[in-house]
């Protein structure tokens, strides 16, 4: 009978992780980014015009500067399928190694209380799923439109957004869809744009928590932890 009921609560838990910053001591998409300038240098003009458009079309459109300055433009003209192989390359051969070790024993830790690994990131979708590999997470949610064919435009129109408040209905929708109890679960987070979904978690957790982040940890007695 005991037992039925700790795997009851097991079923329960869910852990949800930002990515850069937190499980990644490196910028994922900054590195695709530069990979694929190098890979095509005409993008270093054209991608800092497309990308200083779209900011300030954002702008005009009323969105905060924080989402204005995180759109797209950089990968405007390049295919999915080359993010995507470019994406699982670098994820292996680069970024892993910039997973630090106390992050690689939480995660082995959650999986020996059979607690489900959830990344949460407003990285592009392609290299979202590709450090999901890495990590072996049992689910991702990272920026893209639900059919990734052709080109980029540079435009967010159309996609899931996991991003700052709008992280929260997509972990509300995965805590839903497989059954979790939101206040048995666990939130990853490195800034305060993540305390967003964090706060909706019963056990948030500040990694190498930025200033506002860390007052507001601090403030609401959540864990502080620094992953190097």
């Amino acid at each position: 009978m005991y037992v039925g009921r700790l795997l009851s609560t097991m079923s329960k838990v869910a852990a949800y992780f930002d990515l850069d910053g937190t499980l990644l001591n490196a910028s994922s998409e900054k590195t695709l980014t530069a990979h694929l300038a190098r890979r095509r240098p005409w993008r270093i003009p054209w991608g800092t015009l497309a990308w200083s458009s779209g900011f300030v079309t954002n702008v005009l459109r009323g969105r905060a500067v924080y989402d204005a300055a995180r759109n797209r433009g950089h990968f405007s003209l390049a295919r999915w399928s080359m993010l995507e192989a470019m994406s699982k390359d670098l994820a292996e051969r680069v970024l892993k190694p910039s997973v630090p070790q106390e992050a690689w024993d939480r995660l082995a830790w959650h999986r020996e209380q059979g607690h489900r690994l959830v990344l949460v990131t407003a990285t592009i979708a392609p290299m979202a799923e590709a450090m999901a590999r890495v990590l072996d997470m049992d689910e991702v949610y990272g920026c893209g439109p639900a059919v990734r064919e052709g080109v980029l435009s540079g435009s967010e129109r159309g996609w899931s957004v996991p991003r700052r408040k709008g992280k929260v209905p997509v972990v509300e929708a995965d805590a839903n869809a497989n059954g979790h109890d939101l206040s048995l679960c666990y939130g990853y987070g490195n800034t305060h744009a993540d305390s967003w979904f964090m706060r909706i978690c019963g056990h948030p957790v500040a990694v190498n928590a930025e200033g506002p982040l860390r007052r507001h940890a601090e403030a609401n007695g959540w864990p502080c932890v620094e992953w190097r």
